[in-house]
């Protein structure tokens, strides 16, 4: 029998992987609410931001630094790649949006072979999140207990973004009816490359944040994109609250899951995803009747 302590452990850090989960899904899901561009790059943005946050740390020696300024650069990247290229593709086909990004995806990974060479680099936690916290007897990294606390205080952020301003509302409305969102004036140009910069900017901080945890590495783009596709499509495309719950629900399934069916530990989230599809096809919070 399991023990209250191991019990309390892995929750924790299915909760952690949840949260980072969250940071790169979450930008991936309001891309495609407001803007439905099912965005292959996304998780190169993320990679972006890892290696970006890693050159930042080794120069200044302020994690903070990393974890602020490297979300910029990225969305910088995030503005130009929708601007010169996803934006004269609009209104056509979603195949030639996908393979696009797609292909960018393969550019980025290229470059960052190029400028910083194929092999896994060290990205040390800084001394402040180092050491082990106690919790009802379970032994949890520090720095896992700081993922959860910054991955809740950026969902609350990103909420009330998209609850109390202008751009969230264009967001929501465009995520229930983009044609009626045009129809009122809208500048959706504007709102396109501000959400596409935000989200981004999402999966930036979440490459910085798993720097430390993961350590980083040229694939780690692909390997994320996929985890990250898996909690929108359970949670529901362009639902952010189904980013949470997908994120939370991915993340503890891996952490039961490698402890429970280690060998099964690959598959149990994908094995999740099946079987929110087969009970509710538009994902956990998924609107069927949504038209983008």
């Amino acid at each position: 029998m399991t023990s209250a302590s191991v019990l309390v452990g892995l929750t924790l850090n299915g909760i952690a992987i949840g949260m980072l989960l969250l940071l790169v899904a979450s930008g991936l899901s309001l891309i495609f609410g407001l803007m439905g561009v099912v965005n292959f790059a996304h998780g190169s943005l993320y990679m972006f931001g890892a290696y970006f946050g890693l050159v930042l740390f080794d120069r200044t020696g302020i994690f903070v630094v990393a974890l602020l300024v490297a979300p910029f650069f990225v969305a910088g990247i995030g503005v130009l790649m929708e601007y010169l290229t996803l934006r004269p593709l609009y209104g056509r086909d979603p195949l030639y949006q996908i393979l696009l990004t797609f292909g960018i995806a393969l550019i980025l990974d290229e470059i960052v072979i190029l400028v910083w060479g194929p092999n896994a680099l060290n990205f040390a936690a800084p001394s402040w999140v180092t050491g082990v916290f106690n919790v009802a007897g379970a032994a949890l990294p520090v720095y896992r207990v700081f993922v959860i606390c910054l991955g809740a205080v950026i969902a609350v952020g990103l909420y009330l973004f998209l609850q109390r301003t202008r751009y969230g509302l264009v967001v929501r409305a465009g995520t229930a009816n983009r044609t009626m969102v045009e129809a009122n004036g809208i500048n959706v140009k504007r709102a396109f490359t501000i959400m596409f910069a935000v989200g981004a900017g999402m999966a930036a901080v979440g490459g910085v944040v798993a720097g430390p945890m993961l350590s980083v590495y040229p694939a780690m783009g692909l390997d994320m994109v996929i985890e990250a596709f898996i909690v929108v499509v359970i949670g529901g495309l362009g639902s952010f609250r189904g980013s949470v719950v997908g994120a939370l629900l991915a993340g503890l399934a891996q952490a039961y899951g490698s402890f429970y069916v280690p060998t099964l530990s690959s598959i149990i989230i994908f094995t999740l995803m099946i079987v929110v599809l087969l009970v509710r096809p538009s994902g956990l919070f998924g609107d069927p009747e949504v038209e983008h």
